[in-house]
C-alpha cells in the first residue's frame, strides 16, 4: 500500500529546516570545512574561508537549528563538528515516501 500523500507532506515539512540551511553556498562551505575537521572554532573557520566572524557565527546557528552541526564548549570558545547522521536519515525517508508515491 503506498504511503499516504498527507505523509509524504508531514515528512517534506520536517526537512524545510534542512533545505534551508542547505540553501546557501557559505552554510554549504562550512559543512564541506567540517567533513575535513573532526572540530573547529570560529576563528579556525574564518581563518579557511573568506567569511567575517559574525556571518560564520549566523551560519552555524542556522545550521545547528536544522540539526547538521553540533556545538561543544571548550573553555572560552565553541567548537563546532559535524553531525549530519540525522539530516542524512530524514532524506532517505523522503526520498522513499516520495518513491513509493510515485509508484
Amino acid at each position: 500500500m503506498p504511503i499516504p500523500v498527507a505523509q509524504v507532506a508531514r515528512t517534506f515539512a520536517e526537512c524545510t529546516p534542512l533545505f534551508f540551511a542547505l540553501g546557501e553556498a557559505p552554510r554549504q562551505q562550512i559543512l564541506l570545512l567540517l567533513t575535513e575537521h573532526e572540530m573547529l572554532n570560529v576563528g579556525q573557520i574564518a581563518e579557511r574561508l573568506p567569511l567575517s566572524r559574525p556571518a560564520i557565527s549566523h551560519h552555524l546557528k542556522v545550521l545547528r537549528q536544522a540539526g547538521l552541526v553540533a556545538m561543544q564548549e571548550s573553555g572560552t570558545e565553541n567548537r563546532y563538528s559535524l553531525t549530519a547522521e540525522p539530516a542524512i536519515a530524514l532524506l532517505e525517508r523522503f526520498v522513499a515516501e516520495v518513491k513509493d508515491c510515485s509508484r
